[in-house]
Formats: structure tokens, C-alpha cells, sequence
């Protein structure tokens, strides 16, 4: 089960699952060879807001890669609503959203 936050949408578990497959991706590439229905325009808006919550990491030139949260989203072990990595006990554990931290140097990797 995925904890997906408010700010979410639909199409950023595509994109995440195609970084997943796939060592790094551009929305161009993703647009062409994923599981997205979406513009490239739209695509690339969901990669830098994924990028800016540490999902993703853009890798410049429009390329972007899936970080270790963007992992732990997909297997269930990260809820993007709270920041809390969720444990083999169910039990929740606070994570640091790089939004929040004003310590933040643009490294999208959090632990």
C-alpha cells in the first residue's frame, strides 16, 4: 500500500515507477516509452515538483532519477503526506521533507 500525499497526483506513481525500471529518464523519454498518459508538458511539471520534494532527483538537462524515498514510496515504506517511513511494524518514523528544511543544498536523498 502506497501513502500518497495531498500534493500527489496521479501521475507522479508513473513516473516514479518508470524511473524505478529504468536507471533515469526525461519527460520526453517517459512520455514516449512508459505507461504515461499524460503531456510532456505535464510530465515534466510533476518531475520538478517530485524533484523539489525529494522524490526525484534532476540530474539536469532534463533528466531525472528516482531517489532511495522515491523507492520507499513505491514499496510502501514512505507516507509523503506526514514524512514518516512506515517500519515492518507498521510503526512510523518522522522523516525530514527537504521543503521544510531551509538546510537543504538541492541533495534530494533524505535519511
Amino acid at each position: 500500500m502506497r501513502y500518497a500525499g495531498e500534493w500527489m497526483s496521479a501521475a507522479d506513481d508513473r513516473i516514479l515507477e518508470y524511473l524505478s525500471e529504468h536507471e533515469s529518464g526525461s519527460p520526453t523519454k517517459m512520455k514516449r516509452e512508459g505507461p504515461i498518459r499524460y503531456s510532456r508538458v505535464q510530465v515534466h511539471r510533476r518531475c520538478k515538483k517530485l524533484a523539489e520534494e525529494g522524490l526525484v532527483k534532476d540530474l539536469g538537462n532534463g533528466v531525472y532519477m528516482i531517489t532511495d524515498d522515491g523507492e520507499a514510496y513505491l514499496d510502501g515504506r514512505l507516507d509523503t503526506e506526514n514524512w514518516t517511513y512506515i517500519d515492518d511494524d507498521n510503526d512510523a518514523v518522522e522523516a525530514q521533507n527537504p521543503t521544510d528544511s531551509e538546510a537543504s543544498n538541492g541533495d534530494a536523498t533524505r535519511m
